[in-house]
């Protein structure tokens, strides 16, 4: 059984537009296969035109005053879009927010070692990542400058594969800074 979603989504792909006898008005402002405008005509002449040309009549904006119609290989459009948004679909590149934590002001130089090189492998994929720093207790929270000079010193570790988006910061208990991928 389908999901909704994907129901969803495969309707947004074959949505149809109305074609030859489906479209119903008087006149249409009509353009031609190559997108020159050929005027305001009757709507059966333009229809008559199509077929003569071996094409479909496609109305193109119904809310138009009158409505506007082209003169084109319906089921060629079709495919085209649908390659098309398949297409966009497959180079579209989904960033992750990635989470690293420092627990303590006092990390070993070892231990940072190591998480800059998780760090380092996620903005090598692509992704964005959040370090924080939290600060347990009171006596941490008073020294912000120091929790902000340990995140200063973890970006030097990985400044050379990344960017700052945020700089490092106190927000409520923790300190945090977010690192994008060099472009």
């Amino acid at each position: 059984m389908l999901s909704p979603f994907l129901i969803r989504g495969i309707i947004n792909i074959f949505k149809e537009l109305l074609i030859n006898d489906q479209i119903h008005a008087k006149e249409v402002r009509l353009l031609s296969n190559a997108g020159e405008q050929i005027g305001i005509i009757p709507f059966e002449e333009a229809l008559s035109n199509a077929k003569e040309a071996g094409l479909d009549l496609v109305l193109i904006n119904g809310a138009g005053n009158p409505p506007v119609c082209k003169i084109m290989d319906y089921g060629k459009f079709k495919f085209d879009s649908i390659k098309r948004e398949k297409e966009i679909k497959k180079n579209q590149k989904v960033s992750e927010l990635k989470c690293i934590t420092i627990r303590r002001m006092t990390i070993d130089k070892h231990d940072m070692e190591t998480k800059a090189k998780h760090v380092i492998k996620f903005l090598k994929n692509g992704d964005k990542v959040k370090v924080t720093l939290w600060m347990k207790n009171g006596r941490e929270q008073l020294y912000t400058a120091n929790a902000l000079k340990v995140l200063n010193e973890f970006y030097d570790m990985v400044k050379e594969f990344g960017d700052l988006d945020k700089e490092p910061k106190k927000t409520g208990k923790d300190c945090m800074m977010i690192i994008v991928p060099k472009k």
